[in-house]
């Protein structure tokens, strides 16, 4: 359940089933077009498909933001990825801030980018539609079509 801060900019917050923020907290941003008018339906209807990624999406997004951190590229040129037991732990590395609803989707698409950061120092992110990924990795918004 979205808690709308301004609805007429589609701005809200909600908490994540399982993905933390920079505090390790649950509580993530959600934007969407509130020029739509169903903005707020289909908002609440990503945030849910989100709240409930399946258990292979998750690992999906997991073992792709550990290639991310393997990769380099980011700011923080010190960082080393250590070796992982568990595709998840990279979680512990990276954190996610904002969810963008694609409002331009069709009726039947449920499409969002969720944006965040990894230790290594660069904004990373993931982009989901229809419960599969789409895309892991710096550049997450340019593979929503007109992302808010």
């Amino acid at each position: 359940m979205i808690r709308w801060l301004q609805q007429e900019g589609g701005e809200g917050r909600f908490n994540s089933s399982f993905f933390r923020n920079d505090e390790n907290e649950d509580e993530l941003i959600v934007y969407a077009n509130s020029d739509h008018p169903d903005f707020m339906e289909y908002a609440e209807k990503c945030v849910e498909a989100f709240n409930n990624l399946s258990v292979p999406v998750i690992n999906e997004i997991c073992q792709k933001l550990i290639s991310c951190a393997q990769e380099g590229g980011g700011l923080n040129e010190e960082f080393e990825l250590p070796a992982l037991d568990n595709p998840l732990d990279i979680l512990n590395y990276c954190w996610f801030m904002v969810l963008y609803v694609g409002m331009e989707s069709k009726d039947d698409e449920i499409a969002y980018a969720v944006e965040g950061e990894g230790e290594w120092g660069e904004n990373i992110g993931f982009v989901i539609k229809n419960d599969s990924v789409v895309y892991v990795g710096a550049d997450y918004l340019d593979y929503m079509e007109n992302a808010h």
